[in-house]
């Protein structure tokens, strides 16, 4: 197990994005946040009080679920567990920034483009992750990224945040030679 990240590193990462969010949306003026359940949709709530602080205004911010459009459904379970997206904001002609945890194969992103699409046009959609490990099979990129990490496709990446799991922040890669 390698730590790439610890607490005081993905608090920074976190602040960084933020501040990149603002400056190229030229502040906060329709911006929104969509953070996808469950680790996106915690760095979500961290985003929008970094740009609260910085800012001093409250964004939109939902969560939003992607098992109904995911393409290995059938694969992962029988059974799939459906949560509900809470967007309570028209998301049409908005700036929203699609928010994740870690962006690796972009079948993710592509399920959350497709969930986006049923719940109205935004203006644009940017994408904001933590971690960029690589191995893309979409053609997917992140407009925000906390830390680029080169990594092996038989390597884990797993994002720790005190919100959604037990202990302190961190990012750690498991498994494969590190």
């Amino acid at each position: 197990m390698n730590v790439i990240m610890d607490q005081e590193q993905v608090r920074r990462a976190v602040i960084r994005i933020a501040h990149e969010i603002l400056e190229r949306n030229k502040g906060v003026k329709d911006v929104c946040l969509v953070g996808i359940r469950t680790r996106g949709a915690v760095l979500a709530a961290r985003l929008r009080e970094a740009i609260r602080q910085i800012e001093g205004v409250d964004i939109p911010a939902g969560v939003l679920d992607i098992n109904l459009y995911r393409d290995d459904l059938a694969i992962i379970s029988k059974q799939p567990v459906i949560r509900e997206t809470l967007i309570d904001f028209d998301v049409t002609d908005q700036k929203l920034v699609l928010v994740d945890d870690v962006l690796y194969t972009g079948r993710t992103i592509r399920a959350a483009l497709d969930a986006l699409a049923d719940l109205g046009r935004p203006a644009c959609i940017q994408l904001a992750v933590l971690v960029d490990r690589g191995h893309r099979e979409l053609p997917i990129r992140a407009d925000f990224v906390g830390k680029n990490i080169p990594t092996a496709k038989d390597q884990e990446v797993k994002v720790v945040l005190a919100e959604s799991d037990q202990g302190p922040d961190s990012v750690v890669v498991q498994g494969g030679a590190a």
